[in-house]
């Protein structure tokens, strides 16, 4: 009995849909393993057959950038942020926006940091093109949001644009109650929570975090 045989057929899938389901199930394995992590380990927890990866990717290489392009990608993050209720208080809304973001780049640094401790990608997800799938269809690069005079913004720009954009949203039903406008806000907001991931040996919860941001290190800032 051959490997592909041995396994079961991979499902009926686009595509797409095929070598997103890789990816999801190849994340946990370069977490653990870097750049070191095989084709037959990642094929083993997709539950398929490696030769439907290269079919997909065509090498590890491609899958791997298709991994850490995935790791960077906020959209389901910030569709999680966009959806949060605005009829709770301020103070909750934000704990979760907080959860969800630090969530994301704790992520996404378990992913980059796995890959660069163990020789780094050698294929820069940037210019990650269509994959050698044997149908010949793909996804060429993502054109994001387009800054002044017509210049398309980086995929970090546009990435930080659309989180601005989402935390901007939270504070809007409190407008005439802020001190600064929304998008001011939202700003120095995005910026503390990107500052609680750079480490330490007793960073702030979440909720600490957003306190803190409402009501200033004094005791009483609360009462002004």
């Amino acid at each position: 009995m051959t490997e592909e045989t041995g396994r079961r057929r991979a499902p009926a899938m686009s595509p797409e849909q095929r070598r997103e389901m890789i990816v999801r199930a190849a994340l946990p394995l370069v977490v653990e393993y870097g750049t070191s992590v095989t084709t037959a380990q990642v094929a083993r927890a997709a539950g398929i057959g490696e030769g439907t990866i290269f079919r997909a990717f065509g090498d590890k290489e491609t899958l791997l950038a298709a991994c850490m392009a995935e790791a960077v990608r906020p959209d389901d993050t910030l569709a999680h942020v966009a959806a949060i209720a605005l009829d709770v208080p301020l103070e909750e809304r934000l704990i979760e926006a907080a959860e969800a973001l630090r969530g994301y780049l704790a992520r996404m640094g378990a992913v980059a940091g796995a890959l660069a401790a163990s020789g780094g990608l050698r294929r820069d997800p940037r210019l990650l093109g269509a994959p050698s799938d044997a149908s010949g269809e793909g996804r060429g690069p993502a054109e994001g949001p387009r800054g002044g005079a017509g210049q398309a913004l980086s995929g970090r720009e546009a990435s930080m644009a659309a989180t601005r954009d989402v935390l901007t949203g939270l504070f809007e039903p409190e407008r005439d109650d802020l001190r600064l406008p929304p998008e001011r806000l939202a700003e120095a907001f995005q910026f503390l929570i990107l500052a609680s991931g750079r480490g330490g040996s007793s960073p702030l919860t979440s909720a600490e975090l957003v306190h803190l941001f409402l009501h200033g290190a004094l005791k009483g800032g609360e009462a002004g």
